[in-house]
């Protein structure tokens, strides 16, 4: 994490703080009446989600909050907070769920910080604020977006550099869309990488220190990516049934085992994250069970394709997916979040 985050979080005070507050949850522990292990909790568990697009699943409609500013989160009404929800309730599970922050475009210093809204909409609080001292599970995402993905992606097709409503620029613009692989492996551009990687791997740090002071007693679940390309990329020059789009548009073929390098690494920070962190925080690994769900898998392609047509639609035209988790990928991110926090709950 660089000197200006640490001066701007206190980052040391928060992990002493949370590192206090771990330590008299666990006396308190001690000191209660004691449950059988394996039993699912009796009674409602307040529950606060967090995230970014994935979390939000955006593509997905309807979007929840159409009638304010948090519309522009383009949170689907069912994204797999509430799917999994409902899960959990089918095993006598039951989630009180205080909130759901999710928002589109968010970063991981919006969970301390304020959010801008595109296209000047306002600006949401930050997510830390939905946090409770009764808050007893979070469960979210980020780091996608700190790491600059959206500019990764630009960095690798001209079809997405056109004015669209992904945001970001490419890289480094002057640089040929053709050339990204390369580009991303050595110079410029894989020290771009290393300084995004560690930034995301300081403020995920950040994050989870935050949730155990402000939510001491709550456990932590923090959910990783869904894997994008799979390890046969030849699948990738095949349009998905029903589309004339190929699954990443114009991507140079060899730079998509680069972009799964690239989501593979984000990945073992996330895990790595949760790993260290004082306290425990459980990880849910997409990445490693979604390989034969895609964008590039066909009917079975739980990413919708860089420029397939969503379910959204804006001013009448049809939004696209932008590489996110459809309806079956949002079903598959739920069983495994929900699967996830049941062993959370009943350890």
């Amino acid at each position: 994490m660089s000197s200006v985050m640490r001066k701007t979080t206190n980052s040391p005070v928060v992990r002493r703080l949370t590192a206090a507050a771990v330590a008299l949850g666990s006396c308190l522990a001690l000191a209660g009446p004691a449950e059988s292990a394996g039993a699912a909790p009796a009674d409602p568990v307040p529950t606060v989600f967090f995230g970014d697009s994935y979390t939000a699943n955006f593509g997905i409609a309807p979007v929840s909050n159409q009638d304010s500013e948090r519309g522009w989160c383009f949170q689907a009404t069912e994204n797999y907070p509430a799917v999994a929800t409902r899960r959990l309730a089918d095993k006598n599970i039951t989630l009180d769920v205080q909130s759901d922050v999710s928002c589109g475009g968010a970063l991981i210093h919006h969970f301390w910080e304020r959010q801008e809204l595109p296209f000047g909409a306002g600006e949401l609080p930050p997510q830390q604020d939905a946090l409770k001292q009764d808050t007893q599970l979070t469960v979210g995402s980020m780091g996608g977006n700190t790491l600059g993905f959206n500019r990764v992606l630009k960095q690798c097709s001209d079809e997405l550099r056109n004015p669209s409503l992904l945001p970001g620029d490419p890289v480094d613009g002057d640089e040929p869309a053709a050339k990204c692989g390369e580009f991303f492996e050595a110079g410029e551009g894989k020290q771009w990488l290393d300084g995004q990687f560690e930034r995301v791997g300081g403020e995920l740090e950040e994050l989870l220190d935050r949730i155990g002071y402000f939510a001491p007693d709550a456990k932590r679940v923090l959910v990783g990516y869904p894997r994008l390309v799979p390890e046969d990329t030849t699948k990738c020059l095949t349009a998905a049934p029903g589309q004339t789009q190929l699954p990443f548009a114009d991507f140079p073929q060899d730079a998509l085992p680069v972009l799964d390098q690239i989501q593979k690494r984000l990945n073992d920070v996330m895990k790595k994250a949760a790993a260290d962190a004082e306290g425990g925080v459980d990880f849910v690994d997409l990445y490693a069970v979604t390989g034969g769900n895609t964008a590039c898998d066909g009917d079975d392609r739980g990413i919708g394709g860089l420029l397939e047509d969503s379910q959204l639609e804006l001013l009448g035209t049809k939004v696209p997916w932008y590489a996110h988790p459809n309806a079956k990928g949002r079903d598959i991110q739920a069983k495994q979040v929900a699967d996830k926090i049941e062993e959370t709950l009943n350890r």
